[in-house]
């Protein structure tokens, strides 16, 4: 796993729920400590959910082999996609979700303290390759 210390977010790795338990995004400990917090909720498969209470920007970058699912639980992310024609921002309100896909440079912001759901290989380096 990619070392995440060099940047200013807090990502939890470890998978903080098993099988047959109840999860509350609004009771993850730890949350209210900064403004990009991220944790690993739960595996499935070979896929694990992450939660994200966040506010302010993440830096670009892509993920080579892994797509990489978004959905909004309270809030508004925005999704930046770059590149030519395609080159765009992605609003989510609560209840939408976007996949972003591999090998796609992308950003996401929170223009105010947002919480967010994310479904991604279990491998992935949060952080971009």
């Amino acid at each position: 796993m990619a070392e995440t210390a060099s940047f200013p977010y807090e990502t939890r790795l470890n998978i903080l729920h098993g099988p047959l338990e109840l999860i509350d995004v609004h009771a993850v400990p730890g949350v209210n400590g900064y403004k990009w917090f991220n944790q690993t909720l739960c595996r499935v498969n070979d896929s694990v959910v992450r939660m994200a209470a966040i506010e302010g920007e993440y830096h670009w970058h892509k993920h080579d082999e892994d797509d990489e699912f978004f959905y909004v639980v309270d809030g508004e992310l925005l999704i930046d996609i770059e590149g030519g024609l395609e080159g765009r921002t992605v609003a989510l309100k609560p209840g939408q979700g976007f996949v972003v896909p591999k090998k796609v440079v992308h950003r996401t912001r929170a223009p105010r303290r947002t919480t967010i759901l994310m479904v991604e290989n279990a491998g992935i380096i949060p952080t971009g390759n």
